[in-house]
């Protein structure tokens, strides 16, 4: 290569650092150990709506349009049938932009959990979620104990295992 080429692209590299250093810096993924990010949505019932706090949940972000999601909300509504009286909840952050879907989706799976309106896929952001379902599971001091990628049978065993060894946790300091 000739002394020009290799002196431009050598300017070309330090523009690019230069001008990346004045960027904001990307959002980090929610990282299992860290305390569960804030999060203020609308239920659909239109009341802004905050995670609770001392209960073991998931935090599980989804949309109507999205298979793997779909199939995974059946085993989501038993497991809460099954495990709500024990202080579990689930926090199902939907992404749709259309209400409507989302209202009409809720009915038809009998989902009697909570469910949030995340219409610009704000806070999915914020957990540096892109891909759908993703899962968090929280335990009731607020801490990710552990992080998801794609649909899961949560009425299988080990699931249900892992869900109640946590509810049986004491909240402790």
């Amino acid at each position: 290569m000739d002394k020009k080429l290799i002196a431009a692209i050598g300017l070309i590299v330090l523009l690019a650092v230069g001008v990346s250093s004045f960027l904001p810096e990307g959002v980090k993924p929610m990282a299992v150990g860290e305390h569960v990010r804030a999060v203020n949505l609308p239920n659909l019932s239109d009341e802004m709506q905050s995670l609770p706090v001392g209960k073991v949940m998931l935090v599980n972000f989804w949309a109507t349009w999205c298979p793997p999601c779909r199939k995974e909300v059946p085993s989501m509504v038993k497991v809460y049938d099954q495990l709500k009286d024990k202080g579990f909840e689930i926090m199902a952050i939907s992404v749709d932009r259309s209400r409507s879907d989302v209202d009409k989706f809720v009915a038809e799976q009998n989902m009697t959990f909570t469910v949030l309106h995340d219409k610009n896929s704000e806070v999915a952001q914020q957990y540096g979620v892109f891909r759908y379902p993703e899962t968090f599971i929280v335990d009731k001091k607020g801490i990710v104990r552990k992080h998801l990628n794609g649909a899961v049978e949560w009425t299988d065993a080990s699931y249900i295992k892992y869900l109640e060894k946590l509810l049986a946790e004491p909240i402790g300091k």
